[in-house]
């Protein structure tokens, strides 16, 4: 009799041992799964809300609340967010450096002097290195040699040369006309102010 209980007391011993052993498995996976879904709601949302309802969700209902948790959460997290708006921002930086033609809106090279759709003029050789410049410039960044006015350009790049029946007097005759025409045509019209003596 004594026998049995002794293995009575052992089975019992050996139960409630494996009892409090699944109780401590149990509470501990249970703890397990309240940090994970709430780190796990950290690294999504910034909204202390959402942190502590998750929380209480996942502590009140355990797997059940998990199940929903995971169903609810938002779907990326705060730095593949990040990541994806640095993306998405160094694209929109590519394709806004892209020049475009200002007078038809397609897509240009750096190094062109005109569009080739409509043949608006983008860039000017520099008149000393040949290196592209923009058209307002009056001064080569490259060589730092000056630029000509546009009325200048307008002339001729080529010396003027006397053909062989004009006779030399003619032909300084026209360059100085040509002349005159060019500064006729930088000169600023005059302005009159009211009060001014005729």
């Amino acid at each position: 009799m004594g026998e049995l209980l002794t293995g009575l007391g052992l089975s019992s011993d050996l139960a409630l041992g494996i009892t409090v052993y699944g109780i401590v498995i149990l509470a501990a996976l249970w703890l397990a799964l309240i940090v994970w879904a709430y780190r796990d709601m950290r690294s999504r949302s910034r909204d202390t809300f959402a942190q502590i309802g998750t929380l209480l969700l996942v502590a009140v209902l355990m797997i059940p609340g998990l199940i929903i948790y995971l169903l609810v959460r938002p779907r990326e997290t705060l730095s593949e967010a990040y990541e994806r708006s640095l993306e998405e921002e160094a694209l929109l930086q590519e394709i806004e450096e892209k020049p475009t033609c200002p007078g038809c809106g397609q897509r240009v090279h750096d190094n062109w002097q005109a569009c080739p759709h409509c043949f608006t003029r983008l860039k000017k050789p520099c008149t000393n290195c040949s290196q592209m410049l923009e058209l307002s410039w009056q001064v080569c960044p490259y060589c730092t040699a000056q630029q000509r006015t546009t009325a200048e350009a307008a002339l001729p790049t080529t010396a003027y040369v006397r053909p062989s029946n004009i006779p030399e007097q003619t032909s300084t005759g026209m360059q100085s006309q040509v002349r005159r025409r060019s500064a006729a045509r930088n000169a600023e019209p005059l302005e009159f102010v009211e009060g001014d003596d005729l």
